[in-house]
């Protein structure tokens, strides 16, 4: 039977640019993922690329790659992954101090711009100006982020990759062992979001690895325009991350809600004219964990329609999936001490920019080359 060099566990679009960037460097590697379609994060993604949000040498660095690595992209993968820059529009409530939360984005590597109410609802006349008191602005990446995954595999595949469908069920020693059959590699790297967890938990592996049920609503395409990317300007996510993470062993067995579910009320059109409304973030330790679909739409659809009420009522489904996230918005990459081959590639807090330039660096990192970076974030 085959040996790979690398499995690659998990087919959103962190596994799909790992995949590919190892491939690249000429290493056998199969790629594994259990759903034809997946119902994962990639699928749900706003799209953002948070270009200007470094915040340490180490992230403004990475942040710079991510710039020059996207705007060739679509060229080395052959595939339009529907790269733009648009306008992020980050809403200040009526009840916030709007320059004490523009002073609190000093430190990022591009400063958003405050706005007027008058501002604002210029630049997205969508707005309800009785919902704020004023707004940020920055430049911001968008990508269509299944076509950025598909274009991955693909592009994985035409360098030598292979792909199968198929539910890893456990990790060995020497790969894995799934719904299909057994496959054997030198090393196993986990890059399956939200589901990381659980599945290194199964071999025994303790990880600081964590997960939210977000949910959105994806319409259609519409005849609404929205004309920036919209999210408010106290996120309450990374708060919830910080504060869930607090007690590890609350995550170590399922029925548990360390901190309350919050809403980020935000949207971003793509291309097709297609929206993505969001977000909803759940704590519950269970990644199976069942949300009562009918409550949170409701809930989704009120919390947008008080800053974007053209929104609120239009045709569009509910969807929920895992966000994996980590203790200090670092993602989790490196060799795993208990179980010699197996490694983690997961966690990401800034996904979409973070996942490419880290991708080819852990590439670079596995045929033996020196990374400060990848050295810097080792687990």
């Amino acid at each position: 039977m085959k040996t790979y060099d690398w499995i690659v566990v998990g087919g959103g679009i962190t596994g799909a640019a790992l995949s590919y960037e190892l491939a690249k460097k000429s290493f056998a590697v199969l790629l594994l993922e259990q759903d034809v379609t997946p119902q994962n994060a990639t699928r749900y993604s706003y799209g953002g690329l948070a270009y200007w949000s470094g915040t340490t040498p180490l992230t403004r660095q990475l942040c710079e790659e991510a710039i020059a690595r996207y705007h060739i992209l679509s060229q080395e993968l052959d595939a339009d992954i529907q790269f733009r820059e648009l306008d992020l529009l980050l809403t200040i409530s009526a009840h916030s101090d709007s320059e004490a939360t523009a002073a609190s984005y000093n430190h990022f590597a591009i400063p958003p711009r405050l706005l007027s109410v008058q501002e604002a609802c210029e630049l997205e006349p969508l707005l309800n100006r009785e919902a704020i008191s004023g707004a940020l602005t920055v430049k911001h990446g968008h990508i269509h982020p299944e076509k950025t995954a598909q274009a991955y595999m693909q592009a994985f595949e035409r360098a030598g990759g292979e792909m199968q469908i198929t539910q890893v069920l456990q990790i060995l020693q020497d790969g894995v062992k799934t719904t299909t059959g057994t496959f054997h590699s030198i090393n196993v790297v986990i890059c399956a979001g939200g589901l990381s967890r659980q599945l290194l938990k199964s071999a025994g592996i303790p990880v600081k690895l964590y997960f939210t049920h977000a949910e959105i609503i994806k319409t259609p395409p519409v005849d609404v325009q929205l004309r920036t990317l919209v999210m408010p300007a106290n996120l309450q996510r990374f708060q919830l991350e910080a504060q869930s993470t607090q007690v590890d062993e609350l995550w170590n067995q399922p029925g548990n809600e360390p901190v309350p579910p919050i809403l980020d009320a935000g949207a971003i059109q793509f291309q097709d004219g297609s929206l993505r409304i969001g977000q909803i973030s759940r704590v519950l330790t269970d990644p199976q964990a069942q949300v009562n679909s009918d409550v949170s739409e409701k809930w989704l659809r009120k919390g947008a329609g008080q800053i974007l009420p053209a929104l609120e009522h239009l045709p569009g489904t509910w969807h929920h999936c895992l966000v994996a996230f980590s203790s200090n918005q670092l993602p989790l990459i490196g060799a795993i001490p208990e179980l010699e081959g197996v490694h983690v590639f997961s966690g990401f807090s800034n996904p979409l920019v973070l996942i490419p330039p880290l991708a080819k660096r852990f590439a670079n990192f596995a045929t033996g080359q020196e990374d400060e970076i990848i050295t810097k974030i080792l687990i």
